[in-house]
């Protein structure tokens, strides 16, 4: 195949906290990045919101700043892929595109009496053999329900054809190619796979999950493959260029860390963390607790499968006591903090703030802080906090290991925490396991360009991307087994303390 004309990928990583512009060399190596934040709106406890508008802005401002950088034009970049926070939910005026609301983030809750009303009319799992997921405020659908029921005029709109529904990868793939002058409105497997309104088997709208969930056809997009050539980008400063690859986060990620192969997995230490194993051409129902989504589509080949433990806190608890507790000024602090002490002090951090997800599925549950005496310190909370990571994804694992009948030989990890050695050593202690982070930890983005860049044959096959993975950093157990079962079992019973706060 011939080569295309321009000489790198870009990918627009949107995330839970910020949105980034990088731009990759067929090596996978960055040549230019910006990034920014954007504000987190919280209007009742609970509620999580974000303004479509101010992402869709800043998406454009790191686009612009990662070009000027390196001096590149939209006609260096062979194609464009995106990747977004997933889960997040966008309705927009059609003709206008103007949100009709803000946008409800994937941790919100506001949708807990809804997932109440669903579950007693079939149980948490009613919708699970066909969609994979429990019913939990964490997917799509019931978010668009709530804003129909809440929001004035949203539902009216929605029947008559005027109004549009997204996640934050729609909201960006319509506005890039022209918005309410013909905007391509499309969304990929993975990220439909998370509305609870697509039949997982099929990768197609379901039209008794619309029906159950009261949402006409008319405001989703259509779904795509993740890696295809959907069309041109028309806006400044991208216009011209080749939109073609599409991916949840998470999948990015799995993709980024070239999880090609059944049973291999990967952890993303981000806002929350998210463990994926790709398990193959067919979707695993879970008997733990973890969810059963699509791992990616690359063209017309069939969709790959993964099975998923979603933990909503993490990277967000070092941040709340950054700037709720104000324990230190900034987040790489927290490391130097725990290590002033040696342990945790018998402390036991549960961030449940948006309730437990992966395997509990608790929406009642809600944060605690176990074990205090007038022993502890700042530090010992600092450093449970940084356990309280370890635990959740050891937890994740078990429930993986339980379904699939694989036993992990090795973590790959990727995220914003991974520069935390504190807590690799102790995560690679709680699993007994290998924990390896790669030479390029920013494998979200590099997940989408690789999408991107397959579409359109900038990299022509997968072997092409394994090349690019190498390894940075491994760390091994050292922790001696009855240290480990002792701190699993305070954990365990810590995590019980956390549950049904909310009735």
């Amino acid at each position: 195949m011939a080569r295309p004309m321009g000489r790198y990928v870009g990918a627009i990583d949107q995330g839970t906290t910020s949105s980034r512009f990088i731009v990759f060399d067929r090596q996978g190596r960055i040549v230019s990045a910006a990034h920014k934040e954007h504000r987190q709106i919280y209007p009742q406890p609970g509620w999580v919101e974000h303004d479509p508008v101010e992402i869709l802005r800043n998406t454009n401002e790191v686009i612009g700043a990662a070009l000027a950088r390196a001096n590149l034009t939209a006609a260096d970049l062979a194609a464009v892929g995106i990747t977004n926070q997933r889960e997040t939910t966008i309705l927009w005026e059609k003709a206008t595109g103007r949100p009709i609301s803000n946008a409800l983030v994937w941790m919100d809750t506001r949708t807990d009496r809804l997932v109440h009303r669903y579950r007693q009319e079939g149980g948490q799992d009613r919708f699970r053999a066909r969609t994979g997921l429990p019913l939990a405020t964490y997917f799509s659908a019931l978010k668009l329900l709530w804003l129909f029921e809440n929001v004035a005029g949203a539902r009216e709109q929605a029947m008559l054809g005027e109004a549009l529904f997204g996640t934050v990868d729609s909201w960006l793939a319509w506005n890039l190619t022209g918005g309410p002058e013909g905007g391509l409105h499309i969304t990929d497997v993975t990220n439909a796979s998370r509305t609870q309104l697509m039949d997982l088997t099929r990768c197609a709208w379901d039209a008794e999950l619309l029906a159950a969930f009261r949402i006409p056809r008319s405001v989703l997009p259509e779904i795509v493959p993740s890696s295809a050539l959907y069309g041109e980008i028309r806006t400044a400063p991208l216009a011209g260029t080749k939109l073609a690859g599409i991916l949840g986060d998470q999948q990015a990620a799995l993709v980024g860390q070239t999880c090609f192969a059944p049973g291999e997995a990967k952890n993303t230490y981000g806002t929350g963390s998210f463990l994926l194993m790709n398990t193959g051409a067919r979707p695993v129902p879970s008997q733990a607790g973890l969810l059963t989504t699509l791992a990616y589509q690359f063209g017309e080949e069939r969709p790959h499968y993964a099975l998923e433990g979603a933990i909503a806190i993490t990277g967000a608890l070092v941040q709340w006591l950054r700037d709720n507790l104000k324990l230190f000024a900034t987040a790489p602090e927290i490391e130097k903090l725990a290590r002033s002490v040696p342990d945790n002090g018998d402390v036991y951090f549960v961030p449940a703030f948006s309730g437990l997800y992966a395997p509990y599925w608790n929406d009642g549950a809600r944060g605690v802080i176990t074990g205090l005496t007038r022993f502890a310190t700042r530090a010992h909370l600092a450093r449970a906090a940084l356990e309280a990571t370890a635990y959740q994804v050891r937890d994740v694992v078990e429930a993986m290991e339980t379904d699939s009948g694989i036993r992990l030989a090795t973590l790959r990890t990727d995220g914003g925490m991974v520069g935390n050695e504190l807590l690799m050593q102790f995560q690679a202690d709680m699993l007994n396991a290998p924990v390896v982070r790669p030479r390029m930890t920013e494998t979200t983005a590099l997940g989408a360009a690789y999408a991107a860049g397959l579409a359109v044959g900038y990299w022509e096959t997968l072997g092409d991307l394994r090349a690019n993975w190498g390894i940075d950093r491994t760390w091994l157990p050292v922790m001696a087994e009855e240290v480990r079962a002792r701190l699993y079992r305070s954990w365990k019973k810590a995590v019980a303390r956390s549950f049904d706060w909310v009735e």
